[in-house]
């Protein structure tokens, strides 16, 4: 390791995209990454210092116990390399403890950062794997770092095997945020220890073709093959936006719902045919009527993962092949 830092390394900029797991059946093993991100411009400093804007920025800007921070110490200490402080500038668009991935993409943030200033010469499987390990799952971080749509599995204790999937067609998205967070903690507990074989057969036949919709551009396969039996009905009375919305499925333009994530929020898949607008007012008018109140995002598959950022491709190689 050098005396003193190259100048490429002495600065990096991140942009990490929000994502969605589970995918209703596909439970901790695929997620799709979404067009809003965690952006972040990071360079040496005397000592750590962190300032935010966008989405929860005061959650973002407080040092005691920031994951990005904490992520990016603990890989250095662990590769017993020296801890270069860092001054962070962050820019947010994911809601925070809410299902969009945001503690993957914070995770992701501390693991790049401990890479670039700490000259680690891991790739993707390697950085994957770490943020998996300390996520408990590797879902949301195969989607963050790759992009699009993603299946993963550990294939170690460090390691991740992830296969990149390309949706063939459109794939407008909205994404119900209610007011308040979930935490995973209290999501995981409502679920069962045991299923049965019928519910987990459904549930791997709905998996395998949702991932025929996508390959296929099959979206008369959707609204099914989006159907679960593992998490989602334990979750539901946790997730009210769930049950209100998929009450729309086949109407206005709204071809199917699942629970983003663990929950509370709730992603909406979108008929291209249909203006999103009209989708999204229909939503909006369906939950009031419930007096569900919910942040309405339109978005879409975002194709490109943190480690298509331009600064991360310049000075660490591109990753795509």
């Amino acid at each position: 390791m050098p005396s003193r830092p190259a100048s490429s390394d002495r600065s990096l900029r991140l942009a990490l995209p929000a994502t969605s797991a589970n995918l209703g059946p596909a439970f901790d093993a695929a997620a799709l990454a979404m067009d809003f991100h965690l952006r972040l411009h990071a360079e040496r400093a005397p000592d750590f210092f962190i300032t935010a804007e966008g989405r929860d920025a005061q959650i973002c800007s407080r040092m005691e116990n920031h994951l990005i921070v904490t992520t990016y110490c603990e890989v250095l200490e662990s590769e017993n390399r020296k801890i270069a402080p860092l001054r962070i500038h962050i820019e947010n668009e994911i809601p925070i403890g809410k299902g969009c991935g945001s503690s993957a993409s914070a995770r992701l943030a501390g693991i790049a950062l401990a890479v670039h200033f700490g000259h680690l010469r891991w790739k993707d499987d390697r950085i994957v794997g770490e943020a998996s390990m300390r996520e408990h799952h590797p879902d949301n971080a195969s989607a963050c770092w790759m992009g699009g749509l993603a299946v993963a599995r550990m294939a170690n204790q460090v390691q991740a095997q992830v296969a990149e999937i390309k949706p063939k067609g459109s794939w407008p998205l909205l994404l119900a945020v209610p007011a308040l967070p979930l935490p995973t903690e209290q999501a995981r507990r409502v679920l069962p220890f045991q299923y049965s074989r019928a519910d987990a057969v459904t549930n791997i036949q709905n998996a395998m073709l949702l991932l025929a919709a996508f390959t296929q551009d099959r979206r008369d396969l959707l609204a099914s093959a989006l159907e679960d039996r593992i998490h989602q009905p334990y979750r539901a009375p946790l997730c009210p936006l769930l049950p209100a919305i998929k009450e729309l499925a086949g109407d206005s333009g709204i071809i199917g719902a699942a629970l983003s994530g663990a929950g509370p929020s709730v992603l909406v898949f979108l008929d291209p045919k249909v203006s999103p607008k009209r989708a999204k007012q229909r939503i909006a008018a369906h939950l009031t009527k419930r007096h569900l109140p919910a942040e309405l995002l339109l978005t879409q598959i975002a194709v490109h993962g943190g480690r298509d950022s331009a600064d991360w491709r310049k000075k660490h190689g591109a990753s795509r092949k």
